[in-house]
């Protein structure tokens, strides 16, 4: 039997499940209804259980969800206990802000390496890591293996710096450069990220008087 593919609003939603679980096992909750967690999510029940059953379903009926075992089973369909290696490039404000406050090791990941072509850069110590020279960015990937690349680069330079690093066995790109990545190669996973985009949703939403939720789509 081919294997079920998951739409990308169902994956983008499961996040968010192990967020607000998270929150209730903080609250003591042990069980919750899929009714009483779409309360809290602002989601429909059924919407719930569609997204559920999708991986086999966690639920019992009269009883609801285990709040730790469900968070458990979609902790392990995101892979957050993996050490997925990360380098991030582009050490300017925004790569600083990533790496300093973003908790990778509790979303899968591992920051193993921080790049930049700035020489005043290199050294400083960044999230527990020194930066790094662009020069070295082949021979330490060449060591290490990491799988993802965090960019926060100028979009003039994310192409070709995007195919140098598949070359190096990157398959994975977190990209926040303003350039959307064009690749040609369906094992490559590309997360193209414009914050701008989603403050101008955010602006037209406020000016229009218009609702806006678009986390579920």
């Amino acid at each position: 039997m081919a294997k079920q593919a998951i739409s990308t609003p169902v994956i983008r939603r499961l996040p968010r499940y192990y967020r607000f679980l998270g929150e209730l096992e903080q609250e003591d909750m042990e069980r919750i209804s899929s009714k009483e967690l779409a309360r809290r999510m602002g989601l429909s029940a059924s919407q719930i259980r569609q997204d559920f059953n999708c991986f086999g379903g966690f639920g019992q009926q009269g009883y609801g969800y285990n709040i730790s075992e469900l968070r458990e089973k979609i902790g392990m369909i995101l892979g957050v206990n993996e050490r997925t290696g990360v380098i991030l490039i582009g050490a300017g404000n925004l790569g600083k802000a990533i790496a300093t406050h973003l908790d990778f090791q509790k979303r899968g990941c591992e920051l193993i390496g921080i790049f930049d072509s700035n020489p005043d850069l290199h050294g400083v110590n960044t999230a527990g890591l020194p930066i790094l020279p662009m020069e070295e960015l082949s021979a330490f990937c060449r060591k290490h293996k990491p799988q993802v690349a965090v960019l926060t680069i100028p979009k003039g330079a994310a192409q070709e710096l995007a195919d140098q690093l598949i070359s190096l066995g990157i398959c994975g790109f977190w990209n926040f450069s303003h350039f959307d990545l064009r690749i040609n190669n369906p094992q490559i996973i590309v997360e193209n990220v414009h914050l701008g985009d989603s403050l101008m949703t955010l602006a037209y939403c406020m000016h229009r008087g218009e609702g806006c939720d678009t986390s579920d789509e």
